[in-house]
């Protein structure tokens, strides 16, 4: 169960009424895009075993995606490609895919909280968090949405491609990833400028 600190109830009651929280996921990948999500949950709302997705099960994940889509004032979803990664490095394609988050709400948020430390390029107030997502519930229901969302196109990618294994490690680095990677040469969503180093 996420111990979070209070940071929206605090900032509501400091006068923020629209707090938003950011996460991402696929930042490590090997191969696929990297997906971020934004959440403004309702005030008040209570979401059981809002968690990190990290720490969460997949059927788990899927019960609160739904109920996150439910019970959250505003949210949006974005993907950038392995292809926008490979051209303007990754930290770069995180704060492209939070920016266009953002301006993907339907009204702006007075407050955003992001997990992580980077410096974005959000020109409304905005603050990083470390581990964020064990921390404060609408960034923590943002990690869940982008995890659904990413390991589903990843579940999609595995039937097109399907000597990598992407069912079993969405794109992550693994040793079955790896060794698939010696033994087919990359595929068409593998992030290239990552592929070199291996």
């Amino acid at each position: 169960m996420l111990k979070h600190s209070n940071f929206e109830t605090a900032l509501r009651k400091a006068g923020f009424k629209r707090v938003a929280g950011i996460d991402e996921v696929g930042r490590g990948s090997l191969a696929g895009p990297v997906v971020s999500a934004v959440v403004i949950l309702k005030p008040g709302v209570k979401l059981k075993g809002l968690d990190d997705s990290k720490k969460l099960s997949h059927i788990q994940r899927e019960r609160l995606f739904e109920l996150i889509l439910k019970n959250a004032e505003d949210y949006a979803v974005t993907l950038v490609p392995h292809t926008t990664i490979d051209k303007v490095n990754i930290l770069n394609a995180v704060r492209i895919a939070n920016k266009i988050c953002v301006d993907s709400l339907k009204e702006k948020p007075d407050m955003i909280l992001i997990d992580g430390k980077d410096k974005q390029i959000l020109d409304l107030p905005h603050r990083t968090i470390i581990k964020g997502d064990t921390k404060v519930r609408c960034i923590a229901a943002a990690s869940i949405l982008a995890k659904v969302v990413r390991d589903k196109l990843m579940y999609y990618y595995a039937r097109e491609y399907s000597k990598y294994g992407f069912e079993k490690h969405v794109g992550y680095g693994t040793s079955l990833h790896r060794s698939n990677i010696v033994k087919h040469g990359y595929c068409e969503i593998h992030r290239k400028s990552y592929i070199l180093s291996i």
